[in-house]
């Protein structure tokens, strides 16, 4: 399937992601050989602990040891069918990589986020090239279910049921699917053209994708209950919040989830030359990926300002230290009181700190606010239980809601982790719906995390 015939509006190659270059090159044939045989293939695997999805890590590195690509790629696909991406986009350092033992071996660990991508693009390109498919759904079983949002966590969810012959349907209020992978991911790790690739790949198992088609809008949450078998919400998160302070609306100021969208998705969209220097509010990752970008583009200045300390940030250090090399300096301690502005343009950022209660003025051209998104699942979808959070309560194990007929899974039900986290829900919300019509899912009987 390609973006034309499915009726997606055409990628424009003038894009401002286009600018980053691939922070973690693809591995050569050669190269891929090279690190798969440094890997120690250890039974009692500590790679395999570490990953949300169980991939069976030392299984397909060591196909790829063997010459054995299609079949390392089955093994990855097995447990995560977003193994494409999330070998891009996924934090290895603090999962995968992180728990290698080499690590306590004083060696370099294991690459196996690019060996992952090596494996998986490889048996997509023989796939597209030869017409050799991995996996042949099974024939209609008649069963259909709806899927709320274009996501990873729907993707998943809708490839799973397709190969075991149930019809999944995904409502997507926007014109182009993929979600995070499309709009959020740092373009240095991933660009648009590669997340649709895994889209069409995805979708080509048998799901059927409705573009601009909002639900409680064009169709009623309810009807969709009604219709189908099951429904699956994965409609993420909402738009950015904001500070509430003073100065904050109006030019200047953005949104960093819509500024990262703008500089993926956008035709034309470039900084004005008058953007000399930036603050970026929050301590996150996407706080720290947006940082990143602006600097990578040519801000010359770019400050993080965070409340707490740097022990105390959720964003990961890795992605700090990846920032710090592009210039990004961070600031601790410091309360954001009022973005001060000259007329219309904001002049600098005015905090308070939270040790001494001074006040001290930030100057710059641009405020990226970084503080997370809202929670909507609970307020657009009835009957749907949420937390104090606004997050949709799911049982652990299947991600069913207190509806039995809705699952729910991906940022709508933990917050806002990461794409890989919603692989799972999305598989195990699948899986869960196949048991309670008494289908096995055939070729993942295996538990992930367990090795063969």
């Amino acid at each position: 399937m390609t973006a034309e015939k499915s009726g997606w509006k055409q990628l424009s190659a003038d894009r401002m992601e286009t600018q980053f270059a691939d922070a973690k090159p693809a591995y050569s044939d050669s190269e891929a050989a090279i690190e798969a045989h440094r890997c120690l293939f250890c039974y009692d695997a500590p790679c395999i602990k570490a990953c949300p999805t169980g991939i069976d890590i030392p299984a397909f590195i060591k196909k790829i040891a063997t010459g054995n690509i299609r079949g390392s790629a089955r093994t990855i696909f097995e447990a995560n069918m977003l193994g494409a991406s999330t070998a891009r986009v996924c934090p290895v350092d603090v999962l995968c990589v992180g728990a290698c033992v080499y690590n306590d071996l004083n060696h370099q660990p294991i690459q196996i986020g690019r060996l992952q991508r090596y494996a998986t693009r490889r048996a997509l390109e023989m796939e597209n090239s030869h017409g050799w498919r991995l996996f042949t759904p099974k024939p209609g079983n008649g069963k259909k279910v709806a899927l709320i949002g274009a996501g990873p966590a729907s993707l998943a969810c809708a490839a799973y049921l397709a190969l075991e012959g149930v019809t999944p349907v995904i409502y997507e209020k926007d014109d182009l699917p993929g979600g995070l992978n499309i709009t959020g991911v740092a373009p240095y790790k991933l660009h648009m053209e590669g997340a649709i690739a895994e889209v069409e790949w995805l979708l080509s198992h048998g799901a059927d994708l409705r573009t601009g088609v909002e639900i409680g809008k064009d169709i009623r949450f309810e009807q969709l209950v009604e219709d189908y078998d099951a429904v699956f919400l994965g409609a993420g998160l909402g738009s950015d919040q904001l500070l509430g302070i003073p100065g904050e609306d109006g030019p200047g100021v953005w949104g960093a989830t819509t500024l990262i969208r703008e500089i993926k998705n956008r035709a034309g969209f470039s900084l004005p030359s008058a953007v000399k220097s930036a603050v970026v509010i929050g301590g996150g990752n996407t706080a720290l990926d947006i940082a990143r970008e602006l600097a990578m583009l040519g801000v010359a200045e770019v400050k993080i300002l965070y409340r707490r300390t740097t022990r105390e940030m959720p964003g990961y250090c890795h992605e700090l230290e990846g920032a710090a090399r592009y210039g990004v300096t961070l600031v601790e301690n410091l309360t954001p009181v009022e973005v001060v502005r000259e007329g219309d343009r904001v002049k600098a950022m005015r905090v308070t700190s939270t040790k001494s209660g001074e006040t001290e003025d930030y100057p710059c051209d641009w405020v990226v606010i970084a503080i997370g998104q809202e929670t909507h699942a609970g307020r657009l979808y009835s009957g749907i239980k949420v937390d104090g959070k606004g997050r949709v309560i799911v049982d652990e194990k299947t991600r069913q809601t207190g509806n039995p007929n809705v699952y729910a899974g991906g940022d709508c039900i933990n917050g806002g982790k990461e794409v890989v986290n919603a692989a799972v829900d999305g598989r195990e919300a699948a899986f869960a719906m196949l048991r309670s019509w008494g289908t096995a899912a055939g070729p993942y009987n295996r538990i992930p995390g367990q090795r063969q």
